[in-house]
């Protein structure tokens, strides 16, 4: 974490101040202030010339007015993301470290993270205020990072996870800028095919109204509105169909000839809700869908999103996602991510050993299960997720015999979290300690309570138990993210296109033009090896990655 910071913070005559800090966060230099449509070409000479880490409260403030401006930053250090992870780690006890600013999720904040301002906007990006504490509060929260850091038994560690963390927001921030390539006319004529042309108004499309009738007809319900759980409930137990929700998989279980077109109505409902015209006209313009990340948004480190669905785009859909005429899109998937890091976590070499060169599941599969890959895959994902009963319990202890020292690391977090310990990522990313109402629920006085009890430990049990894989996996994918950002940025230094557009917790998305696209490709290759390296230095674990040069994202899978 060490080198030279430049401090961003709002100046009191509505400005904006820069600040040179050296290694021990005193000035280093007299402190800047510039207007705010100063402020992006000061920092574009500054981070040229001396490739600073921009220090500034957070990210989704400052980040997207340069973008505007056309001007990207290498490095950076986000306090409020790195005040969040460090308030709780278990690798900064006893350091007395205590966040002096806010650390809520940018998920709690509905006007937050708004980063991609269409161009007839931009003048009111840079002439808006400048908010967040002052460069004194800034820079004393600096310090006490870093000194946080430095007094860790686990300081390399943390460093990393503090410096990958703070480039995830600057790749977040550049992704909901660019936008993934998306082909309106293309997502248009899908939604036609499927649902019918665009009604007017709130009117459903006329293929799902023709199924909406067809639904009617056969449940003997002529005014019944299928989007209405309590009048869907009511009708299907009028027809003699018991069921006590609406979800498919219980449907599923009765053979009225109603149960087929309304699964078929209710998948269309989702697809018109989910990405229908609507959803077009809010999240795609200019050609681009620019959804709304939020960088540490789940407790386990993995990314979230605010509206738009970033975190999952439908298969009926990808197709509109489509490269530029003279680009490619780079698609890259890391397999069976968590198993793997799994092993590595556990140092179980036999586990290594058997997705050595090939896939996961089948090497657990032909190890111990008689070759039988589905079984491998519920025994590892039921050890991994808490689901060690049914199925999955049957199978564990074969999976035990196999790699026992992956299910103990699993099994161990589990018991922690049952007892209301903290549990820590690879890299220093902890549980938040039980609430005061879990503490309450675990003093018991009665039998009844004491059962009550026992079931709330082990849900939190079952949470802990993923934590550690889940966390660490998102860490491996960040520390991805940020090597591949800074290959990108090397591409680009030469005058070629390549962008990353979109990340997808063991995912990423690249849009680059067709001369270098087997250059991003092997980029993308070589970012997940260093990840690996990175956080497990000398493991003999394994990340492969899928990936494919493609013109449009549903040909990639």
């Amino acid at each position: 974490m060490g080198g030279v910071y430049q401090l961003v913070a709002p100046a009191s005559d509505g400005g904006v101040l820069l600040q040179r800090l050296d290694r021990a966060c005193a000035p280093a230099g007299p402190a800047r202030t510039v207007s705010g449509s100063g402020f992006a070409e000061l920092v574009r000479q500054v981070d040229a010339r001396e490739h600073p880490r921009w220090v500034w409260q957070r990210t989704s403030d400052w980040y997207p007015r340069l973008l505007a401006a056309g001007v990207e930053v290498e490095r950076c250090h986000d306090l409020t993301l790195s005040a969040a992870i460090l308030a709780h780690s278990s690798y900064t006890a006893g350091s007395g470290y205590t966040p002096s600013i806010p650390v809520g999720s940018l998920l709690d904040e509905p006007d937050a993270g708004r980063g991609a301002w269409p161009a007839q906007h931009q003048d009111a990006l840079f002439e808006a205020r400048p908010t967040g504490v002052g460069a004194d509060a800034a820079t004393a929260e600096l310090a006490a990072q870093l000194a946080a850091v430095a007094a860790s038994p686990r300081r390399q560690r943390l460093a990393l996870l503090l410096a990958a963390e703070s480039a995830g927001a600057l790749a977040a921030a550049e992704m909901q800028h660019s936008g993934v390539p998306w082909d309106a006319a293309v997502h248009d004529a899908l939604l036609a095919e499927r649902l019918g042309p665009r009604p007017q108004g709130t009117a459903r499309p006329a293929l799902l109204e023709a199924k909406a009738a067809e639904l009617r007809d056969l449940l003997g319900a002529p005014r019944l509105n299928p989007d209405s759980p309590q009048e869907l409930i009511r009708a299907l137990h009028r027809a003699g169909i018991e069921a006590n929700t609406t979800r498919a998989w219980e449907l599923r279980r009765f053979t009225h000839p109603a149960v087929a077109p309304l699964l078929e109505y209710k998948k269309m409902a989702r697809l018109l809700a989910a990405n229908g015209w609507s959803w077009l006209d809010t999240w795609v313009s200019d050609g681009r869908f620019r959804p709304e990340y939020v960088v540490g948004g789940v407790v386990t480190g993995r990314w979230a999103s605010r509206g738009g669905g970033a975190m999952q785009i439908p298969a009926e859909v990808r197709s509109a996602a489509r490269a530029h005429p003279g680009h490619r899109l780079i698609v890259a998937d890391a397999s069976q991510l968590e198993p793997r890091v799994l092993a590595a976590l556990a140092a179980d070499e036999a586990m290594a050993g058997a997705a050595r060169g090939r896939d996961l599941y089948a090497g657990i599969a032909a190890a111990g299960f008689g070759g039988d890959r589905a079984q491998a895959k519920v025994a590892l994902l039921g050890a991994i997720y808490g689901a060690t009963t049914g199925e999955s319990g049957r199978l564990m202890p074969q999976l035990t015999r196999l790699y026992p020292r992956a299910v103990a690391l699993v099994e161990q977090a589990a018991r922690d979290g049952e007892r209301g310990l903290t549990v820590t990522t690879h890299l220093g990313r902890s549980t938040p300690p039980p609430s005061p109402r879990w503490l309450a629920s675990q003093r018991t006085t009665s039998a009844q309570e004491q059962h009550r009890a026992d079931a709330i430990a082990r849900d939190r049990g079952r949470f802990t138990r993923n934590f550690v894989v889940q966390g660490t996996a998102a860490e491996w994918a960040e520390c991805w993210m940020a090597d591949l950002r800074g290959r990108l940025r090397r591409i680009r230094s030469h005058g070629r296109r390549a962008e990353l557009v979109y990340f997808l917790h063991d995912e990423v998305v690249v849009h680059a033009e067709d001369a270098v696209a087997e250059e991003c490709a092997a980029a993308v290759q070589d970012a997940a090896k260093t990840a690996g390296r990175l956080l497990f230095h000398g493991a003999p674990v394994e990340f492969p990655l899928s990936v494919a040069v493609v013109e449009s994202y549903d040909r990639a899978k």
